[in-house]
Order: structure tokens, then sequence, then C-alpha cells
């Protein structure tokens, strides 16, 4: 009979009526195994580590000491030309509003795919059961893939501005949202489901009916802290030609000396809407979940 606690190997056994000897065995095996994978992922980190310093140009010893160099060069000059600071802040607004505009069109097409995806792919309330592995593999998909990834692409295809980056965004949205509503979905009661079925609803009734109603606070809840994140995607993308703010702060960088003032003001402007955006649904996340 194979132990299943110590292993099928050949060997001396603790006695099955010692239980204190058995339990410092079983502790014994399990650091043992536990300092084997550390060492094997500090000998990976490091031969890693090694291998990218040798195809570093630079080197990063060699750099350490300079890496402050250059964000004291910019604020440097952005004290010098802090009274330009808030005219640079109202010229940047547009396209601030870009970019949260962005975020906010991906997150609403996003969003709606992942409840189409999520109520297709979830054991007990999928229309077509059969068909589970195959939206479960098609959200995989889409959030395996990076947002800027898909926008290169796209940019071939539909040229540079916001639409690219609104259906690149929205299709990793749609994945990564996706997987979290399908699991909240799973929790949901399946009786008012069963009850709405027995008067003959159909299958969109039961789920707008009988389960919508009962993983919406979760579902908005994720959504929003979504938004947070495609706020960002979205400012990452205008460094490829996509719009918005990234783009300005790409065009600034790119001119160096002479604009770093634009670049401060960019970048401050950038965290304030993002800390903002963090904080109201923040707040209404906690409102949704927990009801204050």
């Amino acid at each position: 009979m194979v132990d299943i606690a110590f292993g099928p190997e050949r060997g001396p056994r603790p006695d099955a009526t010692d239980t204190r000897a058995a339990y410092l065995e079983m502790v014994r095996r399990k650091r043992m195994y536990g300092g084997l994978l550390l060492a094997i992922f500090v000998a990976l980190m490091a031969s890693g580590f090694l291998l990218a310093e040798s195809r570093n140009a630079g080197g990063l010893w060699n750099g350490a000491p300079r890496v402050f160099d250059f964000p004291a060069e910019v604020l440097t000059e952005a004290w010098a030309k802090r009274a330009n600071l808030p005219g640079l802040f109202l010229d940047h607004v547009p396209a601030l509003i870009e970019t949260i505009n962005i975020a906010a069109v991906s997150t609403l097409l996003g969003g709606l795919a992942a409840m189409a995806l999520a109520l297709l792919s979830t054991r007990g309330l999928a229309r077509w059961p059969r068909a589970i592995p195959l939206f479960r593999r098609s959200m995989d998909g889409l959030r395996a893939i990076p947002e800027i990834v898909i926008a290169l692409v796209l940019i071939y295809i539909l040229g540079g501005g916001p639409v690219p980056a609104v259906i690149a965004i929205a299709l990793h949205t749609g994945g990564a949202l996706g997987k979290l509503f399908s699991e909240v979905a799973e929790n949901a009661d399946l009786k008012p489901v069963e009850g709405l079925h027995s008067v003959g609803a159909t299958w969109f009734q039961r789920m707008w009916l009988g389960v919508i109603p009962q993983v919406a606070p979760n579902w908005i809840s994720y959504a929003l802290l979504r938004f947070e994140i495609n706020v960002r995607a979205s400012a990452i993308l205008g460094f490829v030609g996509e719009g918005g703010i990234g783009h300005d702060l790409k065009i600034a960088m790119q001119w160096g000396q002479g604009r770093y003032d634009e670049v401060v003001a960019i970048f401050a402007l950038l965290f304030l809407a993002i800390f903002a955006i963090d904080r109201l649904s923040d707040h209404f996340r906690n409102r949704l979940v927990r009801g204050h």
C-alpha cells in the first residue's frame, strides 16, 4: 500500500500509533522540500540576473550610481520654471479628459462583454453547457494578450488615434473581468433561477431577474477597480501613438531639455487624476459591497 503522507518509496515508516512522531516527520519533510524549492528559486533568479547583466549594454552596477541623475535634471529644470506649471496643467487637461474617456468607454464595452462571457461560462447558469470550455478559453486568450500588443496590431489596421486604444483595452478588460464575474456568479443562489425556470422564463429572463440582482454589487465593484487600471493603461498606450495624455508625455520627453517642466506637469496631472479616481471608486466600492 502506498503511504500517501510520506511517498511511495520503501523505507522505515513512523509508527502510526505515534502521532507526535508522524507529525514531526511530516514537518521535517515539508521543511526539506520548502528549502529545496527556495534554493532552486534563488538559483534561477541569480542565473537570470547574470544573463540579463551580460546582455545589458551599460551594466547595472556601472549605471547604479547615476540612477538619480536624470530625475534630478528634470526636477531642477521644472523648479526653475515652476511659474509655468499652472498654465501647463490647463494646457493638458483636454488630453487628460481624452485619456479618461478612453478608459471609461473601454471599461463599459469590456464590462458588457465580460457579463455575457461570465454567464455563458458559469456552471449551472450557462445557456450551452457544452460550450463552457470554449468561453473559458476565450477569456484566457483575451486576458493573456497585453493591451499594448493588441494596440500595436490595430495601429496597422486602423491607424493611430483613440479607437485602437479603446478596442485593445476593451478586449483585455473583457477577459479579465469575465474571469472575476464568473467566480462571483458561481456563488449565486440558484433557487430564484429554478423558480423562474419553473414558470417558463427564458434564459435571458432568468439571468436578468434571478442572477444579476445578486451579483450586481460585486460586479460593479470589480468594474470600478478595472476602470482605475484602464486609466493607467490608456495613458501608457499614448506612448505608442494612441492619443491622450500619454502621447503628450511622449512628445515632451522626446524634446528633452527645455521641456522638462512640461514632463513634470503631465506627470503631476496624471498622478492627481489617478489619485482622485482611486479615492472615488474606493468610496463607491465600499458602499456597494459593505453598504456604508
